[in-house]
């Protein structure tokens, strides 16, 4: 009696959680009003100068040293590679593209160093430098890839099938080469450019959580109010 309960009590937080993970699920709606969201995410106190690192490894294609992409900040504050996830619970759809996204190994160096795609998209893995990489992902949702990459092997798929991020991306022959990849499930993602600014547009007007991410500065999470057909514009800070 006392198992035939438990298993019952089981089977019950299971369907709750089912129910529970259903009801939080994105949705896909026609948006003929939306607003957008921009602006930019600064350093808040003295930026630290870019750290170096040394390239111990084919020299004569990657050089001689590298900028670590961890933590890069413009001449005005702004913050490369923050990562801007708006937790929408509806929106536009998003569709998996015709051409599969690309993610390059040129001069030792993944580009771009974050990639956003649509769940259910087939990275093209793109070997440039004619020299043995190593692509290997670490997933918690999906399952992690870990492929070699000769010169004769130019290009290699991973596909991603399930929202996830951030997926970090390493390569095991240079150990320097680090980047991140990003599955989701809506198309309310950006990454900040060089000076830190991003854009988001054809969100339904509401209010917002917006989650930002910086693999060396952590996350941080900031509201936000969209009116239909108007631009909010915000200037946040991350230390």
């Amino acid at each position: 009696m006392m198992r035939r309960m438990l298993a019952l009590a089981a089977l019950g937080v299971a369907a709750t959680a089912a129910l529970a993970a259903r009801s939080f699920a994105y949705e896909a709606v026609a948006v003929t009003d939306g607003g957008t969201l921009s602006g930019s995410v600064k350093f808040d106190g003295a930026p630290p100068a870019p750290a170096k690192i040394a390239v111990t490894k084919d020299p004569e294609v990657c050089g001689k040293e590298k900028v670590n992409p961890e933590l890069l900040v413009g001449a005005g504050g702004g913050i490369a590679n923050v990562l801007v996830v708006v937790k929408a619970a509806k929106g536009k759809k998003l569709e998996v593209a015709a051409q599969n996204p690309l993610f390059d190994q040129k001069t030792c160096e993944f580009n771009p160093h974050i990639l956003v795609f649509p769940a259910g998209s087939t990275i093209d893995v793109q070997n440039s430098d004619g020299i043995l990489h190593n692509i290997h992902t670490t997933s918690q949702t999906n399952p992690s890839a870990n492929q070699a990459q000769p010169k004769y092997k130019p290009k290699i798929q991973i596909k991603v099938e399930k929202p996830e991020w951030p997926i970090n991306v390493k390569c095991d022959v240079h150990g320097w080469m680090s980047a991140f990849w990003v599955s989701e499930e809506h198309p309310y993602v950006a990454v900040t450019d060089a000076n830190g600014a991003f854009k988001i547009a054809d969100l339904p007007p509401g209010d917002y959580q917006v989650e930002l991410w910086q693999e060396k500065l952590g996350k941080k999470t900031m509201p936000a109010s969209i009116k239909a057909k108007e631009e909010t514009k915000v200037a946040w800070t991350m230390k």
